[in-house]
């Protein structure tokens, strides 16, 4: 029998028989998926039976480990202060998110953002850093570059960790979203100090706070998200589930907006996004997504502790963010 099969038997034994994967068993699995030591059939049989399963806070982090393990980490002196995963786009609403976090770049806590981007209506990060006059990192020496020059970097999946790019890639195949969707929100190569994920769906939210605690992760943030993205929704009440130094926390934080008032735009113009960035346009719905988003990146860093005084100092920062985009240097 193939060294693989007892992990496809673990959760396909039917109702009765079948169990989730303890944390070393879903590590050794993705060791094993990640070197390239399993056949295509059982590959596919088991992501969708992990996928009709839905995975635990467990396999979530034995996943991790293993494609983390082969990510090739530069040396450097120097790390990100945020990790930030972005990998859902935008359908209702721009990515003012990514006005987020270049604040916070601006303000001294650089943030390396990862992701992906799919041939769909969806704005996704590289096409909105294009519209800002920056661009994406290439490797993650070039993400580690862009850091320490500007604040700021972004740095696609495949260029992270290809073998994740390509799990992902399934979903085309399959019609449904492997497990490897979770994961890749939680690989932070350069080890922040910070990570913040959105999800679309809230009860994923727990496992992904179980899944960081149990990743020993120092600081962490998982919002529901606009779609599926780290970014306030203002007209909603925003449910904030946190970690810090191994500790689960839950919040509530009170609606920005009165609800059911804001009308989705009938188009999304990308130029209105850097309008908005350069004080040319304003936009009530967008300002205060943005101030939204960083005041609780602002309280998940520990800068502020209460809602009231982390949206002041968002809103400080907003205002005073200056006229001009920053540029990127080319090394």
């Amino acid at each position: 029998m193939h060294s693989f099969a007892k992990f496809i038997q673990i959760p396909g034994k039917g109702r009765n028989g079948m169990r989730s994967l303890t944390r070393q068993e879903a590590y050794e699995a993705m060791a094993m998926i990640a070197d390239g030591d399993v056949e295509p059939e059982q590959l596919g049989a088991f992501l969708m039976l992990m996928r009709v399963k839905e995975e635990t806070a467990e396999e979530v982090a034995g996943f991790t480990q293993a494609l983390r393990e082969r990510i090739a980490i530069p040396r450097s002196d120097t790390r990100p202060a945020i990790d930030w995963a972005a990998y859902a786009g935008k359908k209702r609403h721009l990515p003012w998110f990514l006005l987020a976090a270049l604040l916070l770049g601006r303000n001294g806590y650089p943030v390396l953002m990862h992701g992906l981007s799919r041939d769909d209506e969806r704005i996704y990060v590289p096409e909105a850093l294009e519209y800002l006059g920056l661009v994406t990192a290439d490797s993650l020496q070039d993400a580690q570059r862009q850091c320490n020059e500007i604040g700021f970097a972004y740095l696609p999946i495949e260029a992270l960790s290809p073998r994740t790019a390509e799990l992902i890639a399934m979903r085309d195949l399959f019609g449904l979203r492997p497990p490897l969707n979770t994961v890749a929100r939680m690989l932070n190569p350069l080890a922040a100090p910070l990570s913040l994920m959105g999800v679309f769906h809230p009860n994923f939210s727990g496992i992904h706070q179980q899944a960081l605690a149990m990743l020993e992760q120092p600081r962490a943030l998982v919002v529901k998200g606009e779609g599926g993205e780290f970014e306030r929704i203002p007209d909603r009440k925003a449910e904030l589930f946190g970690v810090h130094d191994g500790l689960e926390s839950h919040a509530q934080w009170p609606t920005l907006l009165a609800p059911g008032k804001q009308v989705k735009p009938e188009l999304l113009e990308l130029s209105h996004l850097r309008a908005v960035w350069e004080g040319r346009e304003t936009d009530d719905y967008g300002e205060r997504a943005v101030t939204g988003t960083l005041a609780m990146v602002i309280f998940a860093l520990g800068l502020e502790k209460e809602p009231e005084t982390a949206h002041a100092l968002a809103q400080n920062w907003w205002a005073e963010r200056g006229e001009n985009i920053p540029e990127q240097r080319h090394g």
